[in-house]
This record gives C-alpha cells, sequence and structure tokens, in this order.
C-alpha cells in the first residue's frame, strides 16, 4: 500500500486522525459573507498560521487569521471575471514570502 498524495505532504495508510476537529474557516453554510465559503477549494497556510482560502464559486481568495470569526478579501470578490479585479473559479493559492505576494491558479 503506497501512501496517499497531497500537494506538498504524503499521508500515511496507518495515520490517525482526531475524532474531533474545529473550524477554522467558513463554517456558517454557503454563501457570501466574510464569515461563509463557497465551494472552497485550495488553501494555503503559511508560517504564522494564517490560512487562505480560493473560494471558488466567489471568486475570490480570504484571508483566515488565527481565532478569526470573518475572513478578509484579499483578492477578487468583485463577480467572476477577467479583470485585475476579479477571478474566474480560482482553484489554488500560495503566498511567496520573498516577494510578499500571492500566486494564485485562476
Amino acid at each position: 500500500v503506497r501512501p496517499l498524495r497531497g500537494s506538498a505532504i504524503d499521508i500515511h495508510p496507518n495515520a490517525h486522525w482526531e475524532q474531533n476537529g474545529v473550524t477554522v474557516a467558513g463554517g456558517n453554510g454557503d454563501g457570501t459573507g466574510t464569515n461563509q465559503l463557497k465551494n472552497p477549494y485550495g488553501l494555503f497556510v503559511d508560517d504564522e498560521q494564517i490560512i487562505y482560502v480560493a473560494d471558488q464559486a466567489n471568486h475570490r481568495i480570504v484571508e483566515w487569521k488565527r481565532g478569526a470569526t470573518n475572513g478578509q478579501v484579499v483578492a477578487g470578490g468583485n463577480g467572476v471575471g477577467s479583470e485585475a479585479h476579479q477571478l474566474a473559479y480560482p482553484l489554488d493559492v500560495i503566498v511567496d514570502k520573498e516577494t510578499d505576494s500571492l500566486i494564485i491558479c485562476d
């Protein structure tokens, strides 16, 4: 049996998981509010444990700081489109620490 393959980690077939999870982003049903996500897809966690979520159906990237009850839109969120202030179903996001920029798979 081979480990499951993730984008940046290997999960061993005999891995043990906690039975109780903690919601760290969203958790308030589908929607457009800053405390909601709609079809979240990719995510990135930086060194400060800030979570960046590719909120695909809302066409935005949302930043969630540790312990926050609302996220902050850091890219897109202006409807679907190809203009500089818009995204079209973003799939993933990473943060480049050297250039302090988001790299978005849109």
